[in-house]
């Protein structure tokens, strides 16, 4: 498990993650302009982004939009990792900005605590 306090940076989440499910649709444009959808959920989340299993093939940078279907609230992110499976890939992002509202959760940790402006 990763731990906000590793020393090792690469190791290091700046938010806690929360295991979580929660359906969301991602939409990107492909590199002939099309643009694809696909309902996946959540496997877990933090105030920055989060990780999902995806059928579709999507490259680290590559932008995306998560599209919650409940709220119909979007939030722009990019993929930071994609880690490849049989028929799907676990595929972490990171949202353009720490954005933990997107998420339902009611009493999240204590270090989703955006700073002050």
């Amino acid at each position: 498990m990763v731990n906000v306090s590793d020393p090792n940076p690469a190791n290091r989440r700046r938010s806690e993650r929360v295991m979580l499910q929660v359906p969301v649709i991602v939409r990107t444009t492909a590199r002939g302009g099309q643009v694809l959808e696909e309902e996946s959920q959540t496997v877990a989340v933090n105030a920055h982004g989060g990780l999902m299993k995806l059928k579709m093939e999507l490259q680290p940078g590559q932008p995306i939009v998560l599209i919650n279907p409940k709220t119909k609230q979007e939030q722009s992110c990019r993929v930071v990792r994609v880690e490849h499976g049989t028929g799907t890939s676990a595929v972490a992002f990171e949202f353009d900005k720490p954005t933990p509202q997107f998420w339902p959760i009611v009493f999240p940790p204590a270090d989703w605590g955006l700073p002050k402006a």
